[in-house]
């Protein structure tokens, strides 16, 4: 059996084993449990069973994890997103009026197209086209919009009327459990403690147990229905003329999370070639579109890579083997969802923040010397956690590109798809918003 995982996920070559895997799947799937709690929560208010919400959020996050692992053979997870359920609901429910049957119709034609897309190879060609200098503000803005998150959950970054944002009350126990792991955890990994990540997540989940801040919220129940929401999408109601801007938005979405995410962890991993391009590219975004209509069907919103799959590839996670034991965990959830939800989230904040400076480190090779490099990469960065969008911030990097290197008269570093792109994300902007 060791023999056939080692062959077939190629552990030797990418010089790791199972027990190292196995540790990098724990430590993804405990940096991004919240989503199997968070994302119920948000889509009931859609008026959708908040039980089933629960076993579909876990269902669609196993089957795209095996599809990652076992087919296309990366150690890159998928759940349900963040920002596309909260389109779904406060977006295309509450703002449009429509019935979240016809908002699931709308989530799987997106992540049909998303499909046919993968197959045709039109998305790799798009992702490929994609200069370095992009890539590396990409990696770095995702690194940043981690720690945003990281920050804002634990409480350390509140938002003010006046600035924005500011300093929370750093005396509250959140913001001091998070800001205890992330020093845990960092120094942890200094001294190449293995499974560091996970290590200062379950500390300080203990520790909070032990100080009366966090509850101990039992062991096991049994999975409730998920009968509610199981086929229950509305693909009619999707055919609406007026629903293909909703299609439209999700696949937008979804493209560029996916693509951003896959090419940051990607990045931070080492696993992209010498021509700095992504192998197998066109079997992680058909994993990723094949969840995404799956949890359709199951009865949740679009299903995407997570950037929280490069905790575990700090951990030492290298192949698909990691994205099969996060689906494992998933599944396990079912079964032990009250304990699963013990883990607080400012106890995942700290181990955030840390792989946020992991992948901001993707700076360091930005071309400085070059304006017309370097000014694109810090846009791209910034605006990621600024506008709370990783899409955004895509979109705005691709913009600043083209338009620098067309008034610096550098127009043998753009290619057509970056012209294409720029040009569509500007029309965006100024007819769209």
């Amino acid at each position: 059996m060791k023999s056939l995982i080692d062959k077939h996920f190629k552990l030797s070559e990418h010089s790791t084993n199972i027990k190292t895997e196995v540790i990098a799947g724990i430590t993804t799937f405990l940096t991004m449990a919240y989503i199997i709690f968070v994302n119920p929560s948000i889509l009931s208010e859609a008026g959708m069973d908040y039980g089933a919400v629960f076993v579909a959020t876990c269902l669609a996050a196993a089957l795209g994890c095996l599809i990652m692992g076992l087919w296309a053979n990366y150690p890159i997870a998928q759940a349900p997103g963040m920002g596309l359920n909260a389109f779904f609901t406060y977006g295309v429910v509450l703002g449009m009026g429509y019935s979240w049957e016809a908002a699931l119709g709308a989530v799987f034609f997106s992540g049909l197209i998303f499909l046919l897309l993968s197959i045709f190879r039109v998305r790799e060609w798009i992702i490929n086209s994609i200069p370095l200098s992009l890539r590396l503000g990409i990696a770095a803005g995702i690194g940043l919009f981690l720690g945003m998150i990281a920050m804002k959950n634990a409480g350390i970054v509140v938002a003010n009327p006046a600035t924005y944002v500011s300093v929370g009350d750093l005396s509250e126990p959140s913001a001091l459990y998070a800001l205890l792991g992330f020093f845990v955890i960092t120094a942890l990994s200094y001294m190449r403690v293995t499974g560091a990540v996970m290590i200062g997540i379950l500390g300080i989940t203990v520790l909070s147990m032990l100080l009366g801040h966090n509850e101990y919220g039992g062991m096991m129940s049994m999975p409730p229905s998920i009968l509610p929401t199981f086929m229950a999408l509305d693909l009619a109601g999707a055919f609406d003329i007026a629903m293909l801007s909703v299609v439209f938005a999700f696949l937008f979405v979804d493209l560029f999370d996916t693509s951003g995410t896959l090419i940051g962890v990607a990045h931070k991993g080492g696993l992209l070639d010498k021509d700095g391009k992504l192998p197998r590219i066109g079997r992680a975004m058909m994993a990723d579109s094949s969840a995404s209509m799956a949890g359709a069907v199951l009865g949740t919103s679009t299903t995407t890579s997570y950037v929280e799959s490069t905790a575990g590839i700090v951990s030492g996670g290298r192949t698909g083997l990691t994205a099969v034991v996060v689906a494992i965990m998933f599944l396990i959830s079912l079964f032990f969802a009250p304990l699963a939800g013990s883990i607080p989230v400012y106890a995942t904040a700290g181990a955030l923040l840390y792989v946020a400076v992991l992948m901001a480190s993707s700076l360091a090779h930005a071309n400085w010397d070059d304006p017309t490099d370097a000014a694109p990469v810090l846009i791209a960065a910034l605006a990621m956690p600024l506008t709370f969008s990783i899409a955004e911030g895509i979109a705005l990097g691709f913009i600043s590109f083209v338009a620098i290197k067309a008034l610096s008269g550098r127009f043998r570093d753009l290619n057509p798809a970056v012209i294409v792109l720029a040009l569509l994300f500007a029309a965006k902007f100024l007819f769209l918003d």
